[in-house]
C-alpha cells in the first residue's frame, strides 16, 4: 500500500481544492462568497450571506475534505511523514484552490478536520479549546488561533511523532498567514464578535 506514497498528498491537494463555500453557493442559488461580505469562500462567510444551512452545509464539507485524505492515509499505514504531509496539502489546497483561481479561504475546517485525520484525540483538544477560547472571549478567529497554537503540543502529546509535530506547525503557519488581517484588528480590539453583524 506504500509504493506510490506520493500520491496521498496529490490527491489531498486535488481534494482540498474543491471549495465547498462556492459549489453550496450555487447549488443554493446564493451570491458568490467571493464577491459577497468579507470576500471570502468558508463557512462564516456563507453563514453571513446565506444562512445557518448553508454555512452548516460548508462547515462539514471543508472539514471531510481535511479529513478524508489524512485518515485514508493513515488506514493505509502511511508513515508519520506522509500522513503529515497529507494534512499539510489538504489545507493547501484549501488557501490555493487550483479549481477556483488559487484563491480560497483561510484553512480553519480544513485543518481541524486533518487534525482528526492525524488522530480522533488531536482533533478532539483541536476543537475542546476552539469551544473554551470562543465561549470566553466570543471571538471565533481568537479561538482558531489559539487552538492551532497549541495544535503541535497536542500532537506531540498523543504520537510522539516529530514529523507531525513539524507538519501541525507548518499548519498553524500557514493559517496564521491567512489570518493576518484578523490578527491586525485583534491587537487594535477591532475583530467583531461572534453573532455581532459584522462577525
Amino acid at each position: 500500500m506504500q509504493a506510490l506514497p506520493v500520491l496521498f498528498p496529490l490527491a489531498a491537494y486535488l481534494i482540498g481544492s474543491i471549495s465547498a463555500a462556492i459549489i453550496v453557493c450555487r447549488l443554493m442559488k446564493l451570491p458568490d462568497p467571493r464577491s459577497e461580505g468579507s470576500g471570502n469562500p468558508g463557512a462564516t462567510n456563507v453563514l453571513r450571506v446565506g444562512g445557518k444551512k448553508a454555512a452548516a452545509i460548508t462547515l462539514i464539507g471543508d472539514a471531510l475534505k481535511g479529513f478524508i485524505p489524512v485518515f485514508v492515509a493513515g488506514f493505509l499505514n502511511s508513515t508519520p511523514l506522509i500522513i503529515g504531509l497529507t494534512a499539510v496539502a489538504a489545507v493547501l489546497g484549501h488557501l490555493f484552490p487550483i479549481f477556483f483561481g488559487f484563491k480560497g479561504g483561510k484553512g480553519v475546517a480544513t485543518s481541524f478536520g486533518a487534525f482528526f485525520g492525524i488522530g480522533w484525540l488531536v482533533g478532539l483538544l483541536t476543537v475542546t479549546t476552539w469551544l473554551a477560547v470562543s465561549l470566553t472571549f466570543r471571538i471565533s478567529s481568537l479561538a482558531a488561533l489559539g487552538s492551532l497554537l497549541l495544535v503541535p503540543l497536542y500532537i506531540w502529546i498523543t504520537t510522539k511523532s516529530g514529523p507531525l509535530v513539524i507538519c501541525g506547525l507548518t499548519i498553524a503557519a500557514l493559517v496564521y498567514l491567512r489570518h493576518k488581517s484578523n490578527i491586525s484588528r485583534l491587537l487594535k480590539g477591532e475583530e467583531p464578535k461572534i453573532g455581532s453583524k459584522s462577525s
